[in-house]
């Protein structure tokens, strides 16, 4: 099974993507893992990553399409992979595409998690996290038991990245940016949507399903 994971941040991708390589026995492929990765191997596409990074610019998509190329090309990827966070724009599909046509690999799938706007925003501005203990909770969904504290007792704080201002600037860009990639993917035949509005193990059936139709 080699397939993509679509949706807009806080979809529940990383999650669906976790459950799917512990059921298929693949890894599931980040763009953040492989830049950490490469960045710790000292590999020159790292190095090159890092000097964008430490000058806070954006990675150039070659760089970051050179990082995704030698990491498919990893062992551990021989019987398929799930792409998380990756392609986020048509011009990385259309290099992913091209790069997986030199491995003498192709997709088998690729899956969008459809989620309300406003739901996602509730879902991610609601999180908070302890200050102690790093555990995470959920102001309507998993609430902390003694108000704004943790069960350790430590005091829980929303991140920046969290703020409804900075998640709607977020999904804009994924709206600008990624949502084109659902008509690229469609035109292959390769798109499968799932309501990702359940919850996690209902979303995980509905993604198992389509999987399985798919093929």
């Amino acid at each position: 099974m080699k397939m993509i994971l679509l949706g807009p941040p806080g979809a529940g991708k990383g999650t669906q993507a976790k459950m799917l390589s512990e059921r298929f026995g693949i890894p599931q492929v980040s763009t953040g893992d492989m830049l950490r990765s490469a960045l710790k191997a000292e590999t020159a596409l790292g190095l090159e990553a890092k000097r964008y990074m430490e000058s806070g610019g954006l990675v150039p998509d070659e760089v970051v399409v050179g990082i995704v190329k030698d990491r498919l090309a990893e062992s551990d990827c021989a019987s398929g992979y799930i792409l998380d966070g990756f392609p986020r724009t048509v011009a990385q599909a259309d290099a992913l595409k091209a790069t997986l046509s030199s491995l003498d690999k192709e997709l088998d799938a690729v899956v969008e998690l459809v989620v309300d706007t406003e739901a996602l925003v509730e879902r991610l501005t609601g999180r908070r996290t302890c200050q102690v203990c790093g555990v995470g909770y959920h102001l309507r969904f998993d609430p902390p038991v003694d108000g704004a504290l943790c069960r350790c007792g430590g005091e829980l704080f929303q991140r920046q990245d969290d703020d409804e201002s900075t998640i709607r600037h977020r999904l804009n860009v994924y709206l600008e940016q990624t949502l084109p990639l659902t008509e690229y993917y469609l035109g292959q035949d390769l798109l499968v949507q799932v309501d990702g509005m359940g919850e996690i193990p209902q979303v995980q059936a509905l993604v198992l399903d389509c999987l399985q139709a798919s093929k």
